[in-house]
């Protein structure tokens, strides 16, 4: 009786709408068919990276036994100097940096698409397996096959490819999900790098050399044949990355909701990886496997940016801004000598990835 009494339950109160802050501006063409939405700090971040990256090539043309200036530089590269200037820029020392460049943004390009992905931090190529296919590859090119150059390239190319191919077969169930992707692709480059070690002891003394030199990753002797190639290569994947900018970000938000939003979810997936694994390939067949800025420039770019979504512009000028940095190290740490870029950046991404771990580890106390 006192039930019946009592007072109805009042109606449950509307969800409130809750607000969500959107920063940028939406740049619209005349017809309003595209939309572009512009972060302001974003472009800011993007623009400072450009200029340390021009800065950064400046000095890395000018470095070496013949020192130039920055003016000196600047006028042989717009058609001045004498002949002894433009031999050294334009023959020894241009290609270098250029490869640095395009490198360092191929490989940050690739990290973030990965880290996305996989929506883990440790999702870069050089820690998925990747890297150590394209290593495998070149490392039998030369020991077994006996070539050099164009051959060790075509070699690294072919040894990603085939580890991506069999990395999405042994992860592929019901689609791709990104920890299977990870731990599959660990297992696999650990496989790899097996075998790669395996080779070098079967190897005779010289081609074992020529095979460790180039498995530490180094831009000692890039020339324009390596540049060439390379640049063509990132003509036709950077533009299909940026493209497929759009997919990545709705795979962010979820499968399921990608899904109800229309996007072909597994098609955009592999197809964002097969454009990473190739810029890592081509990367890693112009320079060899250098370490961590896959890994590292994705993460930076995040901090430096604080904006959501792959930041796939902003991982790209870090890429090459932090190759090139290191470069520039490792020409400078032991004047006279010149050590493999390779051995700098595992350096300073492993400092990174430990400072990274700790960070997390940290994080997950506090919850």
């Amino acid at each position: 009786m006192a039930q019946l009494l009592a007072e109805p339950p009042s109606p449950p109160e509307p969800p409130r709408a809750v607000r969500v802050e959107v920063r940028g501006r939406v740049l619209r063409t005349p017809g309003g068919a595209v939309a572009v939405r512009v972060d302001p700090r974003t472009v800011a971040v993007c623009l400072v990276l450009v200029a340390l990256l021009l800065a950064l090539a400046v000095v890395g043309v000018g470095t070496g036994d013949y020192p130039l200036s920055a003016g000196e530089v600047i006028s042989t590269l717009l058609g001045g100097g004498d002949q002894s200037s433009a031999f050294i820029v334009e023959t020894l020392r241009l290609p270098r940096v250029l490869c640095a460049l395009l490198v360092g943004g191929a490989l940050g390009l690739a990290g973030a698409i990965f880290q996305t992905i996989t929506r883990n931090p440790l999702g870069s190529p050089d820690v998925v397996g990747f890297t150590y296919g394209s290593a495998a590859g070149a490392v039998a090119a030369i020991t077994l096959l006996g070539v050099d150059g164009p051959g060790v390239s075509a070699g690294a190319v072919a040894g990603g490819l085939a580890t991506a191919a069999l990395v999405l077969a042994l992860a592929w169930r019901h689609g791709i999900q990104g920890y299977r992707l990870v731990l599959v692709g660990i297992g696999l480059g650990l496989l790899l790098r097996s075998l790669t070690d395996y080779l070098l002891t079967r190897a005779r003394y010289e081609d074992a050399v020529s095979a460790v030199i180039w498995i530490t990753g180094s831009l000692n002797g890039r020339g324009w044949e390596q540049v060439r190639p390379l640049a063509l290569a990132l003509a036709l994947l950077i533009p299909a990355a940026l493209l497929l900018g759009r997919t990545l970000r709705t795979l962010e938000l979820g499968d399921e909701l990608a899904r109800a939003l229309g996007a072909p979810v597994e098609r955009g997936r592999v197809a964002l990886v097969v454009v990473a694994v190739a810029l890592t390939a081509v990367a890693t067949a112009a320079a060899g496997p250098i370490a961590f800025v896959a890994l590292s420039a994705p993460q930076i770019a995040r901090r430096l940016t604080r904006a959501p979504g792959p930041n796939l512009v902003a991982s790209m000028l870090l890429g090459a801004v932090l190759l090139q940095g290191s470069d520039l190290a490792a020409q400078r740490l032991w004047p006279g000598r010149d050590l493999p870029v390779g051995v700098v950046t595992g350096v300073v991404g492993g400092l990174f990835l430990c400072w990274l771990l700790a960070r997390e580890w940290r994080g997950r106390r506090r919850t």
